[in-house]
This record gives structure tokens, sequence and C-alpha cells, in this order.
């Protein structure tokens, strides 16, 4: 088995066995091809069912020379599943990655957005073009239902189920929760719905997608992207903002106002609720607030 052979049947398990999105496959993919170029470089002869520890380890070094502690800890862990698979499928007996730790990393707390800069936002959004009408509604649907952008971008018309206030979301590895939705959103994509999307020649294949480009076609990740920078810069916001700041103002607004953890890792899809427990550690000094608030010693 040659690397080229192997990454390919690994993309193939990582999609078909695991369920990973096209995203998680190519940022595995990606990590894997890092080593593969090292050895190019240093003219290593070697293939994946025989490549050993001590060939690892200097791939590992070098990257730590070029890579902030978070890269070379995601690169590790993806060799580890790589090898790990090998293993599993008898390509190989030992993972050399067994004894090779990832650098020790803290855990980053996400941006977030108070609703006062949500808010100004929005309010840079030229509500008197089509575009803007749509724009209104992706941003409100990111932060009332804390969606990922993946998660928006395939949002359907079939998916709304608004007489229940409720929606159904496709997240990581195609698993579907229900979100609820709130009367702010809801009025902003009807609004976009029945006054907008009748307005565009929609293509063959996109019918059933809710938010569409000027042509008629799904939207991508990229545009979604290039939306939210757009109108944070025109709204003077110094923040590292993304499609995923309003998720997680999201979570972090409803962790302030009372809302209970489980539910939170519910809405927002979290397989393990130590995920969502980085939302604890947001906003300290909320917590301090709630204690002066409320316990009778203070």
């Amino acid at each position: 088995m040659n690397w080229k052979q192997g990454i390919q049947d690994y993309r193939h398990y990582m999609k078909i066995e695991r369920g990973l999105s096209e995203n998680s496959v190519f940022a595995y993919v990606r990590d894997l091809q890092k080593l593969v170029d090292f050895l190019d470089v240093h003219q290593i002869q070697t293939s994946p069912t025989v490549v050993e520890k001590e060939t690892i380890q200097q791939f590992i070094y070098e990257l730590a020379k070029n890579s902030n502690p978070r890269s070379q800890a995601r690169v590790i862990s993806g060799l580890k599943g790589f090898f790990g698979y090998l293993v599993f499928e008898n390509y190989r007996e030992d993972n050399p990655m067994d004894l090779i730790e990832a650098p020790k990393i803290g855990r980053k707390l996400p941006d977030t957005l108070s609703t006062e800069e949500i808010d100004a936002l929005i309010a840079q959004i030229d509500l008197g073009t089509n575009e803007g009408e749509r724009n209104r509604a992706i941003i409100e649907t990111l932060y009332g239902c804390g969606l990922r952008v993946s998660e928006l971008i395939q949002l359907k018309l079939s998916d709304l189920y608004f007489d229940e206030d409720f929606i159904q979301v496709t997240g990581k590895g195609n698993k579907q929760r229900f979100v609820p939705i709130g009367p702010t959103t809801k009025k902003y994509i009807s609004l976009y719905k029945k006054e907008v999307r009748p307005l565009i020649p929609i293509q063959e294949g996109h019918q059933d997608y809710l938010f569409l480009n000027r042509r008629g076609r799904q939207l991508t990740r990229a545009m979604i992207f290039t939306i939210v920078k757009q109108l944070a810069e025109k709204a003077g916001l110094q923040k590292n903002i993304s499609p995923h700041t309003f998720r997680h103002s999201f979570a972090t607004h409803l962790l302030e106002n009372g809302a209970d953890l489980r539910a939170i890792q519910q809405m927002l899809g979290h397989e393990s609720i130590t995920t969502t427990e980085v939302y604890m550690h947001v906003n300290r000094k909320h917590l301090a607030d709630v204690l002066a608030k409320h316990h009778p010693r203070m």
C-alpha cells in the first residue's frame, strides 16, 4: 500500500463508515498530506504500513517549529486516527502514534457578540435590496437558532415546522435534530420566503433549499463568511467575527439568562456535554453577578 492508496481508503472510511462531513474529511486528508510532503522533502522511502515511530517523531518535531500547539495537536490526533484505521483493517500490527503525546493546550474561549453589537451589525444591512432581506433572515437564523454555517446552507423549506415552532437541522455526521425557533426569526424567514424568494429563477435541484443566491442556487459557506465579514466591517466591530460567532453568542446569551446546560447541548447538537461546558467559562463576571443577586449571604 502506498500513501495515495492509504489516504484514499481512509477518505472513504471517514465518509462512509464514520459519516463525517466533507469539510472534516478534507481537514484530515490535508493534515495527512503534510506527513507525505515531509517524507518527500527528506527523501524518506517508506509506506503507511511500515513507517516507523522515529520517522513520525521527526515529522512532529519539524511541525512544532512552524505551527502552534493547537495545530500540532490536531495533526497528531489525525495521524492517530489514520494509523488506528490501518491497524483495524490489519494493514499493520502496531500504531506508531501510541506513545506520541499531543502538546497541552488550553481550552480556547469563543468570541461572542453582545445583543447591541448584533443589532448594530444587522443595522448595516441594505434592506432596499432582495439580498438584504435574505441576509437579515440569515443573520437572524444563525443567532436565533445557533446553527453551524454548514447547517444553515443545508436548511430546506421542508425543514421548517413553523406551526410547531421548530426547524429540523442536519448536523455533523448527517445527524438530525429539532431546534426551537422564535417569533423574530420566523418573521424574517417568512418575509424572505414570501416576498423575495419567489422572484429568484431557481435552478433544478435547488428548489427545496431555503437560502439561495441571485442565480437560484444553494448558498456556499464562503458566501456566508463574506456576508458576515462585510457587515462587521461596516459596523466597525473590532472582534474576529465569523458565522460561528453567532452560534457562540446564542449559547452564551442563553446561559447568561438562566438556560439549562443540557438544553443548550441539545439545541447546539453537541454529542458531549463537555463541549457545551466551554460556555460556562465565557463570562465569569456574569456568574459573580448571579451570586451577588441570588445568594442569601450577599
